[in-house]
């Protein structure tokens, strides 16, 4: 475990090409409901954060070092990552050789899709750095090769496995399901992504679902992992993210996504990502310009 992972497993694809500072990210094609990444870092790469996905990973190379749950973690090359929706987390290179990594961010509605025919809510593995070949092989299948788009058929199968893999490391059993009102909350995140970059009030979602707002609050959160008004900021954000991807001027993003102002962007920015919005900039722009795609928007896309 403490050797870098053979190349052959990625073999034939595009590198990331790292400016001055060694540090990249390249994005993978999208995919409904998954986002894929490969990063390169040195040092602190960022800040504490928290995303509205699962984040699951594997190091490639170098000591991947991150603040979770209150405690400093590690993970060496094929260890795998699992981060929890909304659990705080930091990040960055544990020794001075750098650190390269891939990752997977999953809305937790796939998985819940998967799951609620046993009749069961999304498991929790309390420990996120895992030794587990099965499933970093599980992982690797979806991350080895980031220049190609996902097959939907593929993607039944890798939730599906990935599903029992999370099941496995639970602690706990995971908490039966319950009845989660699925059409009401899929109602109010298609109506939250339509409008993404304007204030959706309670009112509105109320009309489209025939919930009340403290209904809805509950089966949203069931259904997706987090409130709606977190759905819709994170919509935000990563519409945000994908125009500053490809160039776009920080200011122009900020009206175009309905931010106040610059500084309204850059705080929230900062705290879902661990970087500012220059700070991710530049790490698109140390991207091979041919493969760098930026982050795609709503469900069309990754999250």
């Amino acid at each position: 475990m403490n050797q870098d992972l053979h190349p052959q497993v990625f073999e034939g694809l595009e590198r990331l090409c790292a400016g001055p500072s060694g540090n990249a990210i390249l994005a993978a094609p999208a995919f409904p409901g998954i986002e894929r990444i490969e990063a390169q870092f040195s040092g602190n790469a960022f800040e504490p954060h928290r995303h509205d996905t699962y984040a699951l990973g594997v190091t490639l190379k170098g000591v991947q070092t991150f603040s979770y749950r209150g405690e400093r973690r590690f993970s060496l090359p094929g260890q795998v990552i699992v981060l929890h929706p909304d659990e705080e987390h930091d990040g960055g290179a544990g020794t001075e050789d750098g650190l390269q990594y891939r990752m997977l961010y999953l809305e937790p509605s796939l998985l819940l899709e998967c799951l609620k025919a046993d009749g069961v809510g999304l498991p929790f593995v309390d420990e996120p750095v895992i030794g587990d070949p099965a499933l970093a092989g599980v992982l690797l299948a979806a991350l080895g090769e980031l220049d190609r788009e996902l097959d939907a058929l593929f993607v039944d199968d890798f939730v599906s496995q990935v599903a029992g893999g999370l099941t496995r490391h639970a602690r706990l059993p995971p908490r039966p399901l319950g009845l989660v009102a699925w059409r009401q909350a899929r109602a109010a995140r298609d109506y939250l992504e339509a409008h993404a970059t304007r204030a959706v009030n309670s009112g509105e979602l109320e009309a489209v679902t025939g919930l009340d707002r403290f209904a809805l609050s509950r089966h949203f959160r069931a259904a997706f992992a987090t409130s709606p008004h977190r759905y819709l900021l994170m919509r935000r954000l990563q519409r945000a993210r994908a125009m500053i991807g490809v160039g776009e001027g920080i200011s122009d993003v900020a009206a175009a996504t309905g931010f106040a102002d610059q500084s309204h962007l850059n705080r929230h920015f900062k705290k879902a990502y661990g970087m500012t919005p220059g700070q991710w900039a530049a790490l698109a722009h140390n991207s091979a310009p041919h493969s760098i795609r930026g982050f795609p928007q709503g469900r069309n896309g990754a999250r």
